[in-house]
């Protein structure tokens, strides 16, 4: 048994067709423990972004971090998030911000990837924290004028998600309302829905042929 199962929760993937066993785990909870994220593993998950794929191998994310080690700093990106996140992020032990750099190192021009490559490195963070037992919960709920005052983010870099990080806690903790999220089952839009060959929206065969 689990420790997501001894808490009342599980939420692997129901998958139209097989997936790795580490995709299907994971998920994004409301609920985190307070417990401590080892330094090593928080390097790990962030190592992990560092070898994602990016257009010109650019890689133009960067990750703001803070730590209940340092509460001020904790605080500070916490009173970035949008209130209705505030309320669950608050217990999760890392906050995070991605940011994404706009314009290509190499020759100023305006890059159009570079959300796309930050989404790309997150996935990976979100992967090897899923990995080494953690989870992580992305948020688009978070104020971004804020964010960039707060940490003097300049032109050319846009803020793009705020993350919590850290392990899971007891989903009984919650308010009725949150609750009641977590426990809604997961739903993602059949591959016939988003797949096509040919011409837009024409459902390709390669997911309706048996």
């Amino acid at each position: 048994m689990t420790r997501l199962d001894n808490l009342g929760v599980n939420k692997s993937s129901d998958t139209q067709y097989p997936i790795d066993d580490l995709l299907s785990a994971r998920w994004s909870p409301l609920a985190f423990s307070e417990k401590s994220v080892e330094p090593e593993k928080l390097r790990s998950v962030l190592e992990a972004a560092r070898w994602a794929a990016s257009s010109y191998n650019e890689q133009p994310w960067s990750f703001i971090v803070a730590t209940k080690d340092n509460q001020a700093e904790f605080d500070r990106l916490l009173s970035c998030l949008a209130e209705g996140n505030q309320e669950w992020a608050h217990t999760a032990p890392v906050l995070m911000l991605s940011v994404a750099k706009l314009q290509f190192e190499r020759n100023g021009v305006e890059n159009r990837h570079a959300f796309h490559d930050v989404g790309a490195a997150a996935a990976q963070l979100a992967m090897q924290a899923t990995a080494l037992g953690l989870f992580i919960h992305q948020m688009a709920g978070f104020d971004v004028p804020l964010s960039r005052s707060l940490y003097s983010i300049p032109e050319g870099y846009e803020p793009v998600a705020a993350i919590a990080l850290g392990y899971i806690g007891d989903p009984q903790t919650l308010s009725e309302k949150l609750l009641q999220r977590t426990n809604a089952p997961r739903t993602r839009k059949p591959l016939e829905n988003f797949v096509f060959t040919g011409r837009w929206n024409e459902t390709s065969p390669v997911v309706t042929s048996q």
